[in-house]
């Protein structure tokens, strides 16, 4: 007999740890460069003005190194989550792993390193054929001039208030591989419901908010305790 009982909401937001176990980096790095590029160069509106070129060329290269990554566990711990929970994941990472590992819900705020969109439309996007296609400022999908379907620094994140409003749905509030400073991220815990338990998983945590719930372990180990933490109490 299959039981009608409503699943819990729980929303995830990740953030960049949750991928470097796969071996993808990150870019804020205390040097201020991203695979040797300064950051601005390579991931800001007017670093694409300058030199769109460069900008195709570096998120080619990002694209290539995904196609040779693969989800680690705490990707697949958050499909496998769907079970028990009606999961929705809210990430940072410009990277396909949470959709590779299954996971049904995922919304990117920062873009999609599959993707490209078109530079007159910015709601026409397209996804790329493998991770070895390359494009170039020249390159055109349906008559379409395209580029990285990335939000750079000083552009507006569209996505961040249907995040928003999926933070108010949440039963549980999970901040995995992201610190608790990075804005606008940091700020959808503003939006979780009072009394919503919320949990923070992190080796090395920042300033904690009152009654968020600590797992001090990297996201792997992490998420394997948050499981185990949930599961006990359906």
């Amino acid at each position: 007999m299959t039981s009608n009982k409503k699943k819990p909401r729980l929303v995830v937001s990740t953030g960049a740890g949750i991928s470097a176990e796969s071996g993808i980096k990150t870019f804020r790095d205390a040097d201020g460069l991203w695979e040797n590029y300064p950051v601005m160069d390579v991931a800001s509106a007017d670093g694409f003005r300058r030199n769109p070129a460069l900008i195709h060329q570096f998120y080619n290269e990002r694209r290539r190194q995904l196609g040779t990554v693969r989800p680690n566990r705490a990707h697949e711990i958050l499909h496998e989550l769907e079970e028990h929970f009606d999961v929705c994941v809210i990430t940072q990472n410009v990277d396909d792993l949470h959709e590779r590992a299954g996971s049904t819900e995922v919304v990117h705020l920062h873009g999609e390193l599959t993707k490209v969109r078109a530079l007159d439309n910015p709601d026409l996007t397209y996804r790329l054929e493998s991770y070895d296609t390359a494009t170039t400022p020249e390159t055109r999908i349906d008559g379409h001039r395209v580029r990285p379907h990335i939000v750079f620094f000083q552009e507006a994140v569209p996505m961040f208030e249907p995040a928003t409003q999926l933070a108010a749905e949440a039963d549980i509030f999970v901040i995995v591989g992201t610190s608790l400073v990075v804005y606008p991220a940091a700020a959808l815990l503003n939006y979780v419901r009072r009394g919503v338990p919320v949990y923070y998983i992190d080796p090395n945590p920042s300033k904690v908010p009152d009654g968020v719930i600590v797992i001090r372990e990297k996201a792997t180990e992490g998420m394997a305790r948050l499981a185990e933490i949930l599961l006990k109490k359906i």
